[in-house]
């Protein structure tokens, strides 16, 4: 099964869904983490129906044609609980910014920093709606914040994750912009006594 097919069980472990309802979900709550296209999801919904990992009911919809909800089976939840316990393979690690960091001493320190304030505030922005997720769930949801067997745990826990990489990450940007563009000022500095003195 496609990670992608795990990825979608878990959904359905939680609740019953039609495919809009995955596709928004991938896009939001689960797209913090793991992207999929929605021309991806139908494909993948089908085959964890014929394996047997999912099924689907029709739901009456009035003025519209009936809609398929899924569901997770027995043996869904069982191959969705052995995935979880098995060795994590280590993704490619592709990172532009960092790539271009490797090589910004070649760059104009100003244009340079322009870049990295860019993703900074991206990540900024992102950290922020992250924390205030943070709160709600902690003012809505309690105990079962500490209750593993609870998927507000899960959800929590993968929160915590995004809120330390992106908080990381627009640091890292922070202290890199800042160095090129005092590096910037400096060597303006630099330029203008130089023209003064030739002047003199």
């Amino acid at each position: 099964m496609k990670t992608l097919g795990y990825a979608i069980l878990g959904l359905l472990a939680r609740e019953e869904l039609s495919g809009y309802d995955l596709k928004r979900l991938m896009e939001g709550r689960v797209g913090y983490f793991w992207q999929a296209k929605h021309s991806q999801i139908y494909p993948e919904l089908a085959l964890l129906e014929e394996g047997g990992f999912a099924r689907h009911r029709l739901v009456e919809q009035s003025g519209r044609p009936d809609k398929k909800v899924y569901g997770i089976t027995e043996a869904g939840r069982e191959a969705l609980q052995e995935w979880l316990v098995e060795p994590v393979e280590k993704p490619p690690t592709r990172d532009e910014l960092v790539l271009k960091a490797y090589s910004v001493w070649l760059a104009d320190p100003g244009k340079a920093a322009r870049v990295f304030r860019e993703r900074q505030a991206e990540h900024e922005a992102r950290l922020a709606e992250y924390l205030e997720i943070e709160v709600w769930m902690e003012n809505n949801l309690g105990e079962s914040l500490d209750d593993v067997g609870s998927p507000d745990f899960a959800g929590y826990a993968s929160l915590r994750r995004g809120i330390a990489a992106e908080r990381e990450y627009a640091g890292w940007c922070r202290w890199i912009s800042e160095k090129l563009e005092n590096a910037r000022s400096d060597g303006e500095l630099a330029e203008g006594q130089a023209s003064g003195a030739e002047e003199r």
